[in-house]
């Protein structure tokens, strides 16, 4: 499948904005959806709106089958051990403070400290800082090298007795770099640390097996991946989950209440309290079917490798264009490439860009500490996925030649 033949399978791809074909390139934001996400939502919501878990109607019984299959094909496509360590949230946020809170509060006092690298997404970020000032613990930065790498043998001499968890990117969404996520995993393990690995990007743009990883935690969002909005994924290996409290309380997450006390499901069920997101969690089953098809395609991913090279040779070329998360090798880097340009504000290159229909992103893309590393304001960010062409490719660097010359 290549990225012409891709396109037809995203029904918004075919609109246009300003009177000229609309050339997507936010998808590390949100990415676009399949017409077969898009059906098996409305297919959930008119055929199978019924609550799950409870009611014994036909219709019920058939929702429940389906979103509980759901949970068996993720656990299928990351590798999970068991269907039970597979648990259904609103996205990477929502898995990250859950861990946060759950794990911080079984695990984290006083003095403890929680290590996140200076790459991360605020939601990677923000909940660690929250449970650290709750818990008086320290929130530890792990130093990025300039090239925007993460080593292994920095995080080493990072980590000390009293490190509880290491949280940090498969992938930066602003460096779009591939870590070394196993070897830093291996790292923390031999002092006795697990590790929180989010997966926003990663999920997106590598084969994962979660027991191949040895991640304690893996989290990851649908709305990234093609699925529907709201939909999110927390893997968490059984021991960690069979020892965390419950995240909120509410119905289906308890075994039984009364006035005098109340005992709690077993995981999964004991961290998704209340109706879940019943129309949404199941366009993960094409979502994921579409990313295996892909990654099984040499043509697709000779296609991708073929675009990421060429941008990243046309960007470093560009003297006017400082650009962030270079790579040893194309490998080790994804489809996505932010950047500055001397004497040009990130806002205005992106509403030039907006105007020739060329969508981006610009500002700090939630990595305020990361912008401060590189001492900027702001990037802007140009992400591709599958369905963008090579032609897309060239139109955003003409684009953005006769951009940063209307500026600079």
């Amino acid at each position: 499948m290549n990225a012409k033949e891709a396109r037809v399978l995203f029904p918004a791809l075919q609109r246009t904005v300003y009177g000229k074909p609309w050339v997507y390139l936010d998808n590390a934001a949100t990415s676009q959806r399949l017409q077969s996400v898009l059906d098996c939502w409305m297919d959930m919501n008119v055929r199978l709106n019924a609550n799950i878990h409870r009611a014994v109607h036909a219709v019920a019984v058939e929702a429940t089958e389906v979103f509980e299959s759901t949970r068996d094909f993720v656990a299928s496509a990351i590798h999970a051990a068991s269907r039970e360590e597979v648990v259904f949230t609103s996205g990477a946020t929502a898995s990250v403070n859950l861990v946060a809170t759950c794990f911080g509060e079984t695990f984290i006092g006083e003095g403890d400290e929680v290590i996140v690298s200076e790459a991360e997404h605020h939601s990677n970020l923000v909940p660690w800082q929250m449970l650290c000032e709750r818990k008086k613990a320290v929130l530890k930065p792990l130093r990025i090298e300039n090239s925007g790498a993460i080593l292994p043998e920095v995080l080493e001499k990072c980590l000390s007795p009293r490190t509880k968890l290491v949280a940090i990117c498969h992938i930066s969404n602003v460096l779009g770099l591939v870590n070394p996520v196993k070897d830093l995993i291996r790292v923390c393990h031999k002092k006795g640390v697990p590790v929180l690995i989010d997966g926003a990007q990663g999920m997106v743009h590598q084969p994962v097996d979660v027991q191949y990883l040895d991640c304690d935690f893996y989290v990851f969002s649908g709305h990234k991946l093609y699925a529907a909005t709201g939909t999110g994924v927390l893997y968490g290996k059984k021991k960690w989950l069979e020892k965390f409290p419950p995240f909120m309380g509410g119905g289906e997450m308890i075994e039984t209440v009364r006035f005098s006390g109340t005992t709690f499901a077993a995981p999964p069920g004991r961290f998704e309290a209340g109706t879940q997101n019943i129309a949404s969690v199941p366009t993960l089953v094409p979502a994921l079917s579409f990313l295996q098809t892909l990654r099984e395609d040499d043509e697709a991913i000779a296609e991708q490798r073929a675009l990421t090279g060429f941008l990243l040779d046309a960007l470093q070329k560009d003297s006017r264009i400082r650009l962030y998360g270079v790579p040893r090798r194309t490998e080790e880097k994804i489809p996505l490439f932010s950047f500055t340009v001397e004497g040009a504000h990130h806002e205005d290159l992106a509403l030039i860009l907006d105007k020739m229909g060329v969508a981006v992103r610009s500002g700090q893309m939630c990595a305020e500490p990361l912008m401060d590393r590189f001492g900027v304001t702001g990037m802007v960010r140009a992400s591709f996925a599958p369905y963008n062409t090579m032609e897309e490719a060239e139109i955003f660097i003409q684009s953005l030649d006769k951009a940063i010359k209307m500026l600079v």
